[in-house]
């Protein structure tokens, strides 16, 4: 099994992706390097994990051939020139969300890869654990039928001490706000189960903390199968959760609460009767229990990279991501609901920075 060599750029999501994503896999990943700006926490996770190469320059990184991805962890402000140098150089590359700002930006990065040697992994590490994968399991097997309704919820807490980064809750530098930087996920989640949206309403505001992004969201969507589904999330609520419950017609599927770890078990499969749960025996009676996370998304990574398997995550499931985002935004800001595709014609295809609060 090919070692591939990894340069973590931002060490502070970027403990997570080693400690998570990288020491659980040593037969398949090394951490060679790190950068960040931060020269107290650089040493740190350098004396942690014994990682002797620690840089504060990106460009360093770029131009070590002993170097096979780019793990890229730093303000969201940055991905996208990064991501686009990274390619540029030849490296695979790994890209926390959200992948950029606007769907201008990802059109730009997918033109980027179809002339690139590497490859672009965007981070979706909730789509992993045995909650989730055992549901997937299930749609994908036909069993599910017909989705009917869903809702999906992301009501967690952050204060004026979380944004007291200077990044934060800026347009410039963090992109957006609630949707774009933590609802992002579980909306992936329900993309992931209940396909591609056809129309969009929806509405945003900033009530919690005094930022220029929105921290409260709600929309309500018309999936391409006929499927409707409620999207809720805050960054206001004093108790954390992450809850997808998804109905269809022969099972419903609800996630558990935790809030950052919505794709682990415990998850109620509550089939309509003995038949459908029959078939669902079949399907997941021989569960192996999955990593959850980042964990089970490198493992993936690798698989591709060593022409074992397909990427886990694409810049086309970051793009649809993004997409819905930008159509709530542009719905908030009209007052009408909104058809995707979207496209250049769209006010906000190449910004989000625009909107009214």
């Amino acid at each position: 099994m090919s070692v591939k060599t990894v340069a973590v750029i931002g060490c502070g999501i970027g403990r997570s992706h080693i400690v998570e994503g990288y020491v659980p896999h040593p037969d398949r990943f090394r951490v060679k390097a790190i950068c960040d700006l931060n020269e107290e926490r650089l040493q740190t996770i350098g004396d942690e994990f014994g990682i002797e190469q620690r840089t504060t320059s990106f460009k360093e990184l770029l131009a070590d051939e002993s170097i096979d991805i780019i793990d890229i962890c730093t303000p969201p402000g940055l991905h996208l020139e990064q991501v686009l140098d990274a390619l540029a150089a030849g490296k695979h590359v790994v890209c926390e969300k959200p992948l950029t700002g606007s769907l201008k930006g990802v059109d730009r990065i997918i033109e980027a890869e179809k002339h690139a040697r590497g490859a672009l992994m965007p981070i979706f590490q909730y789509r992993y654990g045995d909650g989730i994968e055992k549901a997937k399991r299930i749609v994908e097997a036909g069993i599910a039928g017909k989705p009917y309704v869903g809702s999906v919820e992301t009501f967690w807490l952050r204060t004026g001490e979380y944004y007291s980064v200077p990044w934060r809750g800026k347009w410039e530098t963090e992109l957006g706000g609630v949707l774009v930087t933590h609802a992002l996920h579980l909306h992936d989640m329900m993309l992931n189960l209940m396909g591609p949206v056809a129309k969009v309403f929806g509405r945003v505001a900033t009530r919690v903390n005094d930022i220029e992004v929105e921290d409260c969201a709600s929309a309500s969507l018309l999936m391409q199968n006929g499927a409707l589904v409620s999207l809720s999330c805050t960054l206001g609520s004093q108790e954390q959760i992450s809850r997808l419950r998804l109905h269809f017609e022969n099972v419903t599927f609800e996630s558990s609460h935790g809030a950052y770890t919505p794709g682990k078990d415990p998850w109620k499969i509550i089939a309509a009767n003995d038949a459908v749960q029959a078939r669902i025996d079949e399907v997941i009676g021989d569960w192996q229990p999955v990593a959850p996370r980042f964990t089970t998304q490198m493992a993936h990574f690798h698989d591709f990279l060593c022409g074992k398997g397909p990427l886990p995550v694409t810049t086309k499931d970051a793009r649809r991501a993004i997409e819905l985002v930008t159509a709530i935004y542009q719905s908030s800001d009209s007052g009408e609901e909104i058809a995707l595709p979207v496209g250049p014609e769209s006010p906000k295809y190449a910004t989000w920075r625009a909107r009214t609060r």
